[in-house]
């Protein structure tokens, strides 16, 4: 693909956008979960359901608390901060006008995700009176985008920027379907959640097709320099230091004995995902590297062997 193939979703967004279309999500006072368990291993850990099931609540509701403060971090300083660079002809990587209206609807788009986040905030805060804790002031792309930039020069570094967020606006679209498919959880969170997937697969695939545009015009010094850089971004992406941290404070809010927050410390230390091909996330990736066609290049099949089947 090339930039004068480029076709506007002008009037999908127009028919589909959520901005558009979607009431306001209220969250019900019902038995239904406000968290996937499945998306919080402390509470399914040995120690946390023998000594402390009774927390569980507390401990979801924080959980939601970071998951929405993860979502305005990444809408409103990453993926706005690129889209809207795009929008206004400001990047160094030049698009047609089509582009730049699409990449204008993404801004619209994401603002508006983060509003409507918050305002689940609010009212979960509202509904339940807990409090939220200490919330963490960067997610894992404040330092993969910065690292990754940092190994190309000067020249590539807008590219690199580009794949970074196309790439993490890929794996969060299949993380949020996940989210939105899970009956155990309240009918407004799931509610929320496809409301935003029904926008993140629009951008998914105008990422991907972006990518695709300047990937087919780089040259094979610049594919190879981006390349190389892959591994360094992916290794800062899949780390869990930011959530590792953020799971210690909270256990440090239970009120429970010290031995048993000992042992759900040490439980919570060894359930990290090793970054290997058998990431859960990586399949993601991988969807992404083939559909922007840089996995049909000889460099990018080299950088990421540790990862391919």
């Amino acid at each position: 693909m090339n930039a004068a193939d480029y076709q506007s979703f002008a009037e999908a967004w127009e028919a589909r956008a959520t901005i558009r279309t979607r009431p306001r999500r209220l969250l019900e006072n019902d038995d239904k979960l406000i968290y996937p368990l499945s998306r919080q291993p402390l509470v399914l850990s040995a120690t946390f359901q023998r000594e402390c099931p009774q927390q569980r609540d507390f401990v979801l509701v924080q959980s939601l608390y970071k998951f929405i403060n993860d979502v305005v971090i990444f809408e409103t300083e990453i993926v706005d901060r690129t889209a809207r660079s795009i929008a206004k002809d400001r990047f160094a990587i030049g698009y047609p006008f089509a582009c730049r209206y699409d990449a204008m609807t993404v801004v619209v788009d994401e603002d508006y995700h983060a509003l409507v986040a918050l305002d689940f905030m609010q009212q979960t805060l509202d509904l339940t009176g807990i409090e939220p804790i200490a919330l963490p002031a960067e997610i894992e792309l404040s330092r993969a985008i910065p690292a990754a930039m940092a190994q190309v020069p000067d020249e590539l570094r807008s590219a690199v920027e580009l794949i970074c967020v196309a790439i993490a606006e890929n794996t969060l679209t299949n993380d949020v379907a996940a989210f939105a498919r899970d009956d155990t959880v309240k009918a407004s969170v799931k509610g929320l959640m496809a409301d935003h997937l029904l926008d993140e697969g629009r951008h998914s695939t105008f990422w991907a097709r972006l990518v695709r545009i300047y990937w087919q015009g780089a040259t094979e010094p610049e594919r190879q320099a981006i390349a190389r850089m892959l591994p360094v971004f992916i290794g800062q992406y899949l780390t869990n230091d930011i959530q590792k941290d953020f799971d210690l404070r909270l256990i440090a809010q239970l009120n429970i004995p010290a031995r048993t927050r000992e042992a759900l410390e040490r439980e919570m230390q060894a359930m990290a995902f090793p970054i290997n091909r058998q990431h859960p996330l990586l399949g993601n990736i991988l969807r992404f590297f083939r559909s922007s066609s840089m996995l049909d290049s000889a460099c990018v099949q080299h950088a990421l062997a540790d990862y391919l089947p």
